[in-house]
């Protein structure tokens, strides 16, 4: 049964989609690993998406946890969310929240992050995030494999490279997707070349923490089409190519009151980074868990090949793979002024997972006051093992396996996410890893072959 309210957003939902000439919905969510998940239902069904929701078979979707026998999983269309497809005319987004027997289903990414944004809500907290995609423009080779899809953008040092951003097929992807972004509010305000080839980071503006997920999504979809009708592929694969860097989703984290103060800033701290003492407690919550938040920001095999330290070939990396702070490129979070850079997640992330993870571990730094000890400024990647001993910077996780062993024995994640999500999460992860572990490369195949 609906209320006035209800009632009143659903008519006003369906004038808009009658005015803007919509005839069909994508009634999409996510599955675990953050992909799109998508059904078209024809615009006149609208009233029975937002009731009911999108029907799909739970068992098909990858980390529902639901049995071949079990329920079905309906995608129940949240009406803000409503957007239109500038590549798809007659065509608008619409994001569900996963229901299971007409109740939120805890298994859902999107319902996890909820429910954690209402702890901050009880407080009269918001977190406001603002996301910064990288990703890699690939063509398939005659053999099957990838390259970068622009034969000309091979500069050995290629950052903010005029050329490779600005030839003909770069530029109208961008420009495409720029415009794809404006529909959901997201303003671009910054696009550059990063340092692998074919590699771009695109910056547009923060809002709250679930309109930030949901453009996050909306923006992958809308690059992925725009990538494809000018025949490439936008990769969000972590590291496609050995000696390239990688591509990541960096985190700007910060908390504001009911008035839309922004409770991390203080322009008197001592370290100058303008940072409050709740952000340091918060910075010290998801420090203290960086080892299990690690398998939830680098969720694939092939994450852990960003995560080593070292240069690439052009010398202009900053993958993060030591737990520390400061206003420095090469630690975990980086505090670049009242507000905090969460450098660990990767391109290949679940946006609300990540999102969720980071508020839970922030809540726990800042109702057990957690201290974020010393700030570093040296480049971590010029230390030897014995300074970083000395200094007490411990590694993250060096691969899926031990990173999802360090999820699985904390408890707080476990706490706030709920075990059933954690025992799914680390079911999936550990058969990923041991198909990995059983894979045999090419690699040894030349190096051992003959070796012996």
């Amino acid at each position: 049964m609906r209320n006035d309210v209800q009632t009143a957003a659903l008519a006003s939902a369906q004038q808009w989609l009658h005015d803007h000439q919509v005839e069909y919905l994508l009634a999409q969510f996510v599955d675990i690993h953050g992909a799109a998940k998508t059904k078209i239902v024809p615009a006149r069904h609208l009233d029975l998406i937002t009731h009911t929701g999108a029907g799909f078979s739970g068992y098909a979707i990858w980390g529902t946890g639901i049995a071949r026998n079990g329920g079905d999983y309906y995608a129940r269309a949240d009406l803000a969310t409503l957007a239109l497809m500038p590549w798809q005319p007659g065509y608008a987004r619409v994001v569900g929240d996963g229901h299971v027997h007409g109740k939120p289903h805890p298994l859902c990414s999107r319902v996890l992050l909820k429910s954690q944004l209402a702890r901050l809500a009880a407080r009269g907290w918001t977190l406001n995030t603002g996301l910064e995609p990288e990703f890699i423009l690939l063509r398939r080779t005659a053999d099957g494999d990838y390259q970068p899809a622009d034969p000309l953008d091979r500069l050995d040092k290629a950052s903010y490279d005029y050329k490779g951003l600005t030839r003909d097929a770069n530029r109208q992807f961008l420009q495409q997707v720029t415009e794809a972004m404006a529909a959901v509010g997201a303003d671009v305000y910054q696009i550059d070349h990063e340092d692998a080839p074919g590699q771009y980071e695109i910056n547009y503006v923060y809002a709250d923490a679930l309109t930030s997920a949901d453009r996050y999504i909306y923006f992958k979809m809308a690059a992925s089409a725009a990538a494809e009708q000018l025949g490439m592929l936008c990769s969000f694969m972590p590291k496609p190519f050995a000696d390239r860097a990688g591509s990541g989703l960096h985190f700007h984290l910060s908390i504001a009151d009911a008035d839309g103060r922004n409770l991390f800033e203080d322009k008197q701290d001592a370290n100058g980074y303008e940072l409050s003492t709740l952000g340091y407690h918060f910075l010290a919550g998801i420090l203290h868990h960086a080892a299990a938040l690690t398998s939830i920001c680098a969720p694939t095999v092939n994450s852990y090949k960003r995560l080593v330290v070292g240069n690439s070939l052009s010398g202009a990396t900053w993958a993060p793979a030591y737990i520390a702070y400061g206003d420095n490129r090469t630690v975990l979070a980086r505090c670049p002024g009242g507000r905090i850079e969460w450098r660990l997640a990767d391109a290949g992330a679940n946006p609300y997972l990540v999102t969720a993870a980071l508020i839970a571990t922030g809540l726990d730094g800042i109702e057990r006051q957690l201290q974020a000890g010393r700030r570093v400024d040296d480049d971590l990647y010029e230390y030897s093992p014995q300074q970083l001993s000395e200094a007490g910077i411990a590694a993250v996780p060096q691969n899926l396996g031990e990173a999802v062993n360090a999820l699985e024995a904390n408890t707080v994640l476990a706490e706030a996410l709920g075990q059933d999500f954690v025992n799914e999460f680390v079911r999936l992860k550990r058969m990923e890893w041991l198909e990995y572990s059983r894979h045999v490369s090419d690699w040894e195949r030349k190096r051992y072959a003959d070796f012996f």
